[in-house]
């Protein structure tokens, strides 16, 4: 099981809305080479983490995939879907038109080359494991060994609002 993690706050380089651009991206997911989108959360509307005055409110998701690939080539894949979609990294954290992270590839634990595994932050943001205990909810993180809903359980705040 691949986990990818979407997310948008700004229309793309065609002037897709953020909405648009996810669903996007989920289809080109699908084209990947030897990867078949299994399936996709709905969308929650979050803050900017961190926040960010002035900054709109970010779409987010998470896509399931089946498939078998190197962790570094399926992210440069990512990165060319991003790409695609016009994504330009001004400055850190900042607004944009697609970010598409790796958050998972089954049990699979690597510190380095890039990509990290699983995602360091994954388990820190409502944001992923939201839509992430939607689409594999029996998922568990492979080095704290808890599901998405527990860790889910532990972060401050509510659940963020479903918008489609």
């Amino acid at each position: 099981m691949i986990l990818v993690a979407l997310g948008a706050n700004l229309p793309d380089a065609t002037g897709r809305p953020p909405l648009e651009t996810l669903r996007w991206a989920a289809s080109r997911l699908d084209a990947l080479p030897a990867m078949r989108l299994v399936a996709v959360s709905r969308w929650i509307r979050t803050a900017p983490e961190p926040p960010l005055p002035g900054a709109p409110d970010f779409l987010n998701g998470v896509a399931r995939l089946d498939g078998r690939a190197d962790p570094a080539l399926l992210l440069a894949a990512l990165h060319g879907i991003e790409a695609e979609a016009g994504r330009v990294r001004p400055y850190p954290n900042a607004p944009r038109c697609l970010d598409l992270d790796l958050i998972g590839m089954g049990d699979l634990v690597r510190d380095a080359p890039d990509p990290v595994l699983p995602h360091p932050r994954a388990h820190l943001r409502r944001f992923v494991l939201q839509p992430l205990a939607e689409v594999a909810p029996g998922w568990r993180h492979p080095v704290l060994g808890e599901t998405a809903a527990a860790l889910l359980a532990r972060l401050p705040g509510a659940p963020a609002p479903v918008i489609a």
